[in-house]
């Protein structure tokens, strides 16, 4: 393999200028690309378009007779005037004219529709005390649209299966009547909803990414001018690694990759991860060059030496992302692919722009008059003082400021340097208590972890302070029914079948008497009953002809055609009051009391909604994570396998990740964090950023183990150079990690510190488990054979034994 990434050296190194110019065309690209990226908040990225449940929720109900509300709140001193009322009659008559709003409610029409059947005049009154006296006469009218004499509300409805960019041009539409309606000077008036909720979701998620991108970028500033300090232009990673990350938008553009809440946290992740491959690629070419190669020579090396290894740590990386694809949630497999296509992305940049990069800067300093000149005087220096009895190293002098120059000529080893040597020592002296401590801790670990709750308060993934929220959650304590809500859907021969409405009747009256939970039903019955004095005709030709009377507008939420009925159930919040296990129980008892009931024959009964897609994914995402752990670990066991063709260098990597899988579980029990579509890919995350660290550290020791070292001398150089280089990486991905904290989204916020504590234990195992576990898996003291090695001999021994025929 070292071949052929030699020859790729020479390849990059012979065609500088071609690269950087792809380079410079592909910039240009990603640029366009990203223009394509949308923003994706809906069913889709929730459960998959193939299942049934979306086919259920999205077909059935949201394009059949879900309307979504927008909501004006009006509030002042007092709601029941005349100028209210009609600046309320202007603004009905403004939106209803909006492409997308099919019906407005508001006290203005009710007034006008009761001033028409007493006067025979369809307007709102002259005076104030016409008004009063109206809504006192007719109170039942009025007790859903003026809360109390400061309180009224607007109720917009649209259709319910608007796409976001149509609900975000009725908003404006609407913003736009409402400054032309004239409403009294000292009346707030506020618009919420739930479509308006969600544009201000996105609107907060795009603004989000570009701050959580900025607080990276600058932490990682931070951070390598404070660890990265043993070589030149050590900030030289960070535009390598945002160059990367700009291709990954235009990839992500290309492909219809959608921006969803989950995926915008993958940014600063790639920012943590691919800096690492920067970093590395940095590390070695300027060990190569204070090593007395030139800059092409240093190039070449540290393709043929250093890129194979981080393409192994690469691809483990990729294996373990692979599993997030085998979640049920789309936002999850977004995640997915997004950082997939990211560490290749990154990998490309650093190992074309940013070795071309550093060859070029290394070339004009070695050029530059000035550095000629101050070499040629620290030259002059070393001469004079190997007159005095000491010697210098020439190669090195340039380097000066990365570490002292013993006598010998060698360069002493740094501040971390010497950390590492010494904790590596430590954990070598007490192996065995340190491999025992970390299995336990493991398994404590995982078992904690079956117990950690999840997190199924929707509303709670998102800034608790956001304006809009507040309005929202002031809206659902006014207004009933605004709440959660199961929808039960009948597939039916006839709509206008007596004995079905019946049935209807009697299953909504046993729903809410008998079950706490269920607040109210509705359906077309109550519509049918308001205009037959309250009870349900006895003939189908009745019925029917109710139908006709009904308007459009308030039958089409409950009838669609002769086939199909629906049933909207009010749960209130039973999102955050149940919880998931609670709401699929109460879903699994109405279903329990529809086949005790017994719907009339030829009726087939649906019971979906909202709730029911966001408890589906919950499940699929808490329940799946162990399995998509295992996979990953499975996928990243296999692929090491197939690379190395070695058991040791196969597993070396694999326990450390386990051990911090497991402290992974006692950090959230500890810091109760609850699980949700972010922390429930934690182990397949922390699979993909950490084997890196220990595989790195591996191929480091085999390289020196097989340049003579025996194995403890091996591992402790691996410690001492590469790892000063993962300390920078590492430290760099935990600032990554750590900007996700400053995230104004819960959700994310709490899955950033995690990662930076889940993140930090993988530097602990890469420099405190793995050198004990590798020295002893591979070899126990000079030429002994390893512990695998005496498993594989003793099994051949015992086949030998009873093999004798």
């Amino acid at each position: 393999m070292k071949n052929v990434f030699e020859k790729m050296g020479f390849f990059i190194l012979n065609n500088r200028k071609v690269t950087m110019a792809l380079v410079f065309l592909l910039i240009l690209l990603s640029l366009q690309g990203a223009q394509y990226i949308e923003m994706a908040s809906g069913t889709e990225t929730q459960v998959s378009k193939d299942s049934q449940l979306y086919k259920d929720y999205d077909h059935l109900f949201l394009k059949t007779f879900s309307t979504d509300s927008i909501i004006l709140m009006v509030e002042g001193n007092d709601v029941g005037t005349r100028a209210i009322m009609k600046a309320a009659d202007l603004l009905e008559q403004q939106v209803l004219i909006v492409p997308g709003v099919t019906t407005v409610s508001s006290p203005a029409s009710i007034i006008k529709q009761i001033n028409y059947a007493e006067s025979g005049r369809l307007k709102i009154p002259d005076s104030d005390r016409e008004i009063r006296e109206m809504m006192e006469r007719y109170p039942e009218y009025f007790k859903n649209l003026v809360i109390d004499k400061t309180h009224a509300l607007i109720i917009i409805q649209i259709e319910g299966d608007s796409t976001n960019q149509q609900q975000e041009d009725m908003i404006n539409n609407i913003e736009l009547a409402l400054e032309g309606a004239e409403f009294p000077p000292g009346y707030k008036l506020t618009l919420t909803g739930k479509p308006s909720l969600m544009l201000d979701i996105q609107s907060e998620m795009g603004t989000s990414m570009g701050t959580l991108l900025g607080i990276a970028g600058i932490l990682m500033v931070v951070v390598l001018l404070l660890v990265f300090r043993n070589v030149r232009w050590g900030l030289l990673p960070l535009p390598v690694v945002l160059l990367g990350v700009l291709f990954t938008f235009g990839v992500m553009g290309y492909l219809g990759v959608p921006m969803t809440m989950v995926s915008m946290a993958a940014f600063p992740v790639l920012i943590g991860i691919g800096i690492d491959y920067s970093i590395q690629f940095h590390n070695r070419m300027e060990e190569e060059i204070r090593a007395g190669k030139t800059s092409s020579q240093a190039l070449v090396s540290t393709v043929k030496n250093t890129a194979p290894a981080v393409l192994i740590a690469l691809v483990m990386t990729a294996l373990g992302f692979i599993s997030l694809f085998t979640s049920v949630v789309p936002m999850i497999q977004d995640f997915g692919k997004l950082l997939l296509i990211g560490v290749i992305m990154c990998y490309i940049s650093s190992l074309f722009f940013g070795l071309i990069t550093l060859y070029s800067f290394d070339w004009i300093s070695r050029k530059n008059p000035y550095g000629l000149f101050m070499k040629k005087l620290k030259k002059s220096k070393a001469d004079d003082s190997e007159d005095h009895g000491l010697e210098s190293d020439s190669k090195n002098s340039e380097y000066s400021g990365y570490g002292s120059i013993s006598v010998t000529g060698e360069r002493e080893p740094g501040i971390i340097e010497k950390i590492l040597r010494k904790i590596t020592g430590l954990t070598l002296k007490y192996s065995t208590l340190v491999l025992i401590f970390a299995l336990f801790t493991c398994c404590a670990g995982l078992y904690v972890d079956q117990s950690i709750p999840i997190q199924t308060d929707t509303n709670s993934f998102i800034p608790q302070d956001m304006p809009s929220l507040i309005n929202y959650k002031n809206m659902q304590n006014i207004l009933s029914g605004s709440g959660d809500h199961l929808n039960v859907i009948l597939r039916v021969k006839d709509t206008s079948d007596p004995e079905l409405l019946r049935w209807i009747d009697e299953f909504c009256r046993h729903e809410v008497e008998n079950r706490g939970h269920v607040h109210s039903a509705s359906s077309i019955v109550d519509l049918v009953k308001e205009r037959n004095s309250g009870i349900i005709p006895e003939t189908s030709e009745e019925i029917q002809a109710i139908y006709d009377e009904i308007p459009a507008s308030q039958k089409q939420q409950y009838i669609e055609g002769g086939q199909l009925l629906h049933i909207d159930l009010d749960i209130g919040n039973a999102m955050a009051d149940l919880e998931v296990a609670g709401i699929k129980e109460l879903r699994d008892i109405i279903l329990q009391d529809i086949q005790w009931l017994q719907p009339p024959p030829g009726v087939s009964v649906t019971v979906t909604g909202n709730s029911v897609v966001i408890i589906d994914m919950l499940a699929g995402l808490t329940t799946g994570r162990s399995q998509m752990t295992l996979l990953g670990v499975f996928l990243v066991f296999v692929g090491l396998l197939v690379v190395y063709r070695n058991i040791v260098k196969a597993l070396s990597p694999i326990i450390p990740m386990l051990v911090v899988i497991g402290w992974s579980g006692l950090v959230m029990e500890g810091l109760r964090i609850a699980y949700n579509p972010m922390t429930a890919v934690m182990g397949a995350l922390i699979l993909g950023v950490g084997s890196e660290y220990a595989i790195l550290m591996m191929e480091r020791y085999f390289e020196e183990k097989n340049a003579g070292m025996s194995p403890v001398e091996a591992i402790f150089q691996a410690s001492s150079t590469t790892g000063t280089a993962l300390i920078a990486s590492g430290a760099t991905t935990v600032f990554g990690f750590a900007a996700l904290i400053f995230s104004p989204f819960p959700m994310i916020s709490n899955f950033g510190l995690v990662t930076v504590i889940d993140v930090l234990l993988a530097l602990v195992v890469t420099f405190v488990i793995f050198p004990p576990l590798i020295v002893l898996m591979d070899s126990q003291g000079g030429k002994k054979p390893g512990i695998l090695e005496k498993i594989g001999v003793f099994m051949k021994n015992l086949r030998a034994k009873y093999s004798v025929t």
